[in-house]
Parts: structure tokens; C-alpha cells; sequence
């Protein structure tokens, strides 16, 4: 093990035994009581007159973003119950064996994590704080552990180990998937694209166990209290991928949503997490947006701004060197040769399966690219390796720098590797490559909307879009890199279908949130509430977007194109 990797595990196992102090001191979960103070008796109305869907927010982990999920789903809740909607909660009360909120560099006593799963004081400064400040708001909180037996923890232990007897023959949800999500999970867990050490089939079984209790809780609570909708954050990994999953078994409604890209801003999905319905999506809801110059700056100016962040929750480098004389310079490159640039994914990110995939991972695909551009002495390969991985929420610890110089001792000559950390601008190296080939990362979007050609290979929302040459198959994916350096970029109509998806995606699809302020660290933002009167119907166009969508099942999507004097209104 790294000296480099020992420090950052003895910083997170100091950060774990100050676990719970840190939970109480720090800002995590709002405080209601002002806003609901305000308002005592409008509100106690409102919760007594609740006619409309009962909707269940399965909101399961309390530490999830710090408080940012519980933050969020607080507000929604007090929005929804504005809108007279029966509105509920379920917390995992620390009976879970492992799930999302356990990662390896919090727990660096991997043999003690294997045997115990996570601590009492991570439990506890989970599920205690969630727990007070969803009862602030006098609605109902339900716990795991209440519907849950000791044969059910027996059983569960049984499907873990993989016999058939730990199946209930009454459970209504599909093996496979709480398979997926357990090895997600996992995968996760270790911050790696596989599993690896002595030790990693205990922490697998610990996530199969969970998944299994999961789904015996969230049917049972479905049964027993008979939502029409239920609410989950992410929609993947454990807890929240089951969840999505038993819903949907079950027969309910499911809303998946996860923080956007853009400040104030979230993405909400039907059915499924937004990593699927993103990717199968209709392109007539975008197709036919009316466009004209203002809304073609309004796109091309901020996807400018993504190459620094300035418009957005999260960027990975304070200051990037974005002169391509000085990355040329700098890596090495031959001004006479093509470049073709490869961008990576984080290895273990939403390790899910996705049939249109050309590779079976994204490892796969960027050592056999390597190895094709090897016999390629007619081209040069960058490959930019993603900087999330050192500065994403949670650190990888399978790196792409490492996989290539176990695979490849010695480099070919004419591919070139930017590591994570570099400040080399993604966008300003990519707009001078003759393409670009990806596997799933979302910036192949950004970078089709400025007519640079993107050839895809794995899961990328901007598959079968109209503007990215898509394989599905190796054999398919060789016979393009055979054409390549493909004689021009991409024609006008192509772009102008890149800028409107891309219109789509982040104006449309990411809805701001009025009441939600950023904030430095975690969570993210705070909740800036003065009263209920603030989430009544028509005194935000972002809730009043997700509240009718959880509702009543309506897209979506965030009216971004309103001109005029309407546009002040929509934008916070």
C-alpha cells in the first residue's frame, strides 16, 4: 500500500471516530421550526386535510450528501403536504449490514468491516439527526427495523450465501436485480471496478444481505400502508437501487432524483434512476424546441462556463490550462500527426448493466483501444483520465493511470495519458482533436455542441441522439477507428441537434429549486425557508415542476424556454 494512500486512510479513520460529534456540530439538516412557527396553524390545517396521493419517501439514509437528501426531501414533503398530499418517511434505523453510507476509506479495518459492518456511532449520527428533523415537521417517520423478523435476518443470510431456500416464496421483486445492486454496492464500497482481496466476498455478502432485507421492507411498507407513489434519491446501489426496484414490483409509481449539474438545481426521473431514463428518453420532448440566436448563446455560453465550473455545484480544478500550445507543449505532441482524444469514466461509478454497451466494461475498451492505436503510428491518442477520481465524492481506488501501466509496462509512443490531477483543460484538448471517442461520460454532449465528432462506445446519454456515431459492438467499434482521421467534424444540422439536446439536458431536465442557497462543503446547500406560504402552489415554478410530477406523474421538465418577463420568475 501507497504511503500516499496510508495517510489518506489514517485522515478518513480519524474522521470516523469523530463521526457523530461532527454530525451534531455541523449544519447537515435544517432546521423547520422557523419556518413551520410561522405558520403553526395554517400548517397543522394543511397536514389535517391531506385528500390528495399518499406518497412514501424512502429516504432510507440519513447521512446520504450530508444531509443534503434529507434536506431536500423535507422540503418536498412540506410542499406536497401544501398540496394536500399524505406524505410519510422510512429511515434505515442502523439494521442494515452495509449500504451506500459505508465506503473502505472510512473503514480502513477492512477485516473489522467484513465481520461488523459499519459502526453504532455511524449508525447512530445517521439515522438520529434525520429522524428528529423529519418529526419537526409532525409527519410520520417509519424504521427499518419495524418490519422487519429475526427469520427474516436468516433468510437473508441465506441468500447471501446463495441458496435458494433464503428466497420468500411471497417476495415480489426480481433476484437479479437486488444482485446488481448488492455488487454495485460493493463495487462502490471499495471505490474499484471489481472486487478483489480475501476479504471482499464477506463485505459482497454483507451488501446481498442488505439488498434482501431492503426489499422484505420496502414491499411490506407498501403493502401495509398503500402508497401511490414512492420517492427514492439515486434509484442505484443499496439501499435506494431496491427500493426502486420493489416499487416498481409492487406496482407503484417510483421518482428517482439526484442533485444536476447546474447550482440550485436537481433531476428528477419516472420509473427509474436517471443514468436509464436519460439514455431512453424520447427525442421528440427536445427535437422540436424553437430555437434562435438568444437560446443558441444562452446554451454555447454556458457549456463554455463548464470548462470552469462557474455555474455549477461542483468543478475539479481552481485554476486549468487551457492553451493548447502549452498542452501540446507540455505532453509532447507532434503539430503533424491527427490527435484523437479518449476521455474515461470513474471505474466503479453506477456499475450497472446497459445492453447497447460495445465492451463489457470501460476497462476493456480503453486497453483494447490502446492496443489498435498501437499499430496507428499515423495518429496520436490522449487519453484524459477523469479528474473525479481524486476529486469526486467519494476517491477511486482502482485508478486509471494504474490499470494502464500494469496492462502496458511500456506505453506505445504515440498514446499519451493526462492524469487526474492534471490541469490540462478537458474542453481545450478536445477541441482540437479530430474525435473524441468516450464510453459513458456526459461530455461528449458538451463537446458534440461545438462540432467536435464523438464516437461512442458504452452507455452515453448522447447515444442515439442524432449527433454521435454510436457502436454497439467491437467489430463495429474497429471498423470506425479504421476510418479515422475522419475527413471533416460534424455537419451544422448535426450541432444544432447537440446544442438543443443539450439545451434540453441542462436547462430543461436539471430544475432550480428557489428555496435551496449553495454553500461551501457539505451538505452543499442550505434551505432558506420563511414560512409554508414560501412552497404554496405558484410561488415557485422549480416545485411546482416536481411536486406535479410526483403527483401526478406529469414530465419532468423545467419550462426553461419562457421568454420575456415570465423567465425572471423561472430562474433563480
Amino acid at each position: 500500500m501507497s504511503i500516499e494512500k496510508l495517510k489518506y486512510l489514517a485522515k478518513q479513520s480519524a474522521f470516523v471516530r469523530d463521526w457523530a460529534r461532527s454530525r451534531r456540530l455541523s449544519r447537515c439538516h435544517p432546521n423547520w421550526d422557523a419556518a413551520i412557527d410561522a405558520d403553526r396553524v395554517a400548517w397543522t390545517d394543511l397536514k389535517n386535510s391531506t385528500v390528495g396521493p399518499r406518497v412514501l419517501f424512502c429516504t432510507s439514509l440519513g447521512s446520504s450528501g450530508y444531509g443534503a437528501v434529507t434536506a431536500l426531501e423535507g422540503l418536498l414533503g412540506i410542499a406536497l403536504t401544501a398540496r394536500r398530499a399524505t406524505i410519510e418517511y422510512l429511515l434505515c434505523d442502523g439494521i442494515l449490514p452495509a449500504c451506500q453510507a459505508c465506503e473502505s476509506s472510512w473503514y480502513p479495518n477492512e477485516k473489522r468491516f467484513a465481520l461488523k459492518g459499519p459502526s453504532r456511532a455511524h449508525c447512530r449520527s445517521c439515522y438520529g439527526p434525520a429522524a428528529a428533523a423529519f418529526s419537526a415537521l409532525g409527519l410520520p417517520v417509519h424504521q427499518y427495523s419495524g418490519f422487519l423478523t429475526e427469520g427474516d435476518h436468516r433468510a437473508a443470510d441465506s441468500f447471501a450465501s446463495g441458496a435458494a431456500t433464503g428466497l420468500n416464496p411471497q417476495a415480489r421483486f426480481d433476484v437479479h436485480a437486488l444482485r446488481e445492486h448488492a455488487l454495485a454496492g460493493t463495487l462502490r464500497f471499495y471505490a474499484r471496478g471489481e472486487m478483489a482481496g480475501p476479504l471482499a466476498a464477506s463485505v459482497h455478502k454483507r451488501y446481498l444481505k442488505a439488498s434482501y432485507l431492503t426489499a422484505l421492507v420496502v414491499q411490506r411498507i407498501i403493502e401495509d400502508r398503500g402508497y401511490d407513489v414512492v420517492v427514492t434519491h439515486h434509484g442505484i446501489y443499496v439501499p435506494q437501487g431496491i427500493v426502486a426496484e420493489v416499487a416498481r414490483s409492487c406496482g407503484k409509481r417510483v421518482v428517482t432524483w439526484h442533485m444536476a449539474y447546474r447550482k440550485k438545481s436537481f433531476i428528477f426521473s419516472h420509473n427509474d434512476t436517471y443514468h436509464h431514463t436519460m439514455m431512453s428518453e424520447p427525442t421528440g420532448v427536445w427535437e422540436e424546441i424553437p430555437w434562435n440566436e438568444s437560446r443558441d448563446k444562452e446554451i454555447t455560453d454556458y457549456l463554455k462556463s463548464r470548462a470552469y465550473g462557474t455555474s455549477d455545484w461542483i468543478h475539479f480544478h481552481r485554476k486549468v490550462e487551457d492553451d493548447f500550445a502549452e498542452i501540446q507543449k507540455s505532453l509532447g505532441l507532434r503539430p503533424d500527426l491527427p490527435v484523437v482524444g479518449l476521455l474515461t469514466n470513474v471505474v466503479w461509478d453506477a456499475q450497472l448493466h446497459y445492453p447497447a454497451n460495445a465492451f463489457p466494461d470501460m476497462l476493456v475498451w480503453l486497453f483494447e483501444t490502446i492496443e489498435y492505436f498501437k499499430k496507428r503510428q499515423d495518429l496520436q491518442l490522449v487519453i484524459r483520465v477523469h479528474p473525479a477520481e481524486l476529486r469526486g465524492t467519494v476517491v477511486a481506488m482502482q485508478r486509471v493511470v494504474d490499470e494502464i501501466r500494469n496492462r502496458f509496462p511500456v506505453v506505445p509512443s504515440n498514446v499519451f495519458v493526462v492524469p487526474p490531477d492534471s490541469p490540462i483543460s478537458t474542453y481545450a484538448l478536445s477541441s482540437r482533436c479530430n474525435a473524441v471517442l468516450i464510453y459513458g461520460t456526459k461530455t461528449g454532449v458538451e463537446l458534440a455542441s461545438f462540432g467536435t465528432n464523438i464516437i461512442v462506445a458504452g452507455e452515453a446519454w448522447s447515444r442515439n441522439k442524432g449527433f454521435t456515431i454510436d457502436v454497439s459492438s467491437p467489430e463495429e467499434y474497429f471498423s470506425v477507428l479504421d476510418t479515422l482521421p475522419l475527413a471533416s467534424g460534424m455537419s451544422e444540422a448535426q450541432v444544432l441537434r447537440a446544442r438543443k439536446y443539450a439545451y434540453h439536458f441542462f436547462f430543461r431536465r436539471m430544475i432550480p429549486v428557489d428555496a435551496v442557497n449553495p454553500r461551501t462543503g457539505y451538505p452543499p446547500f442550505d434551505i432558506g425557508l420563511n414560512s409554508v406560504e414560501d412552497v404554496l402552489p405558484g410561488k415557485s415554478v422549480g416545485l411546482d415542476v416536481i411536486c406535479d410530477g410526483i403527483l401526478t406523474g406529469a414530465p419532468f421538465v423545467f419550462p426553461y424556454e419562457l421568454q420575456g418577463s415570465t423567465r425572471s420568475k423561472l430562474i433563480p
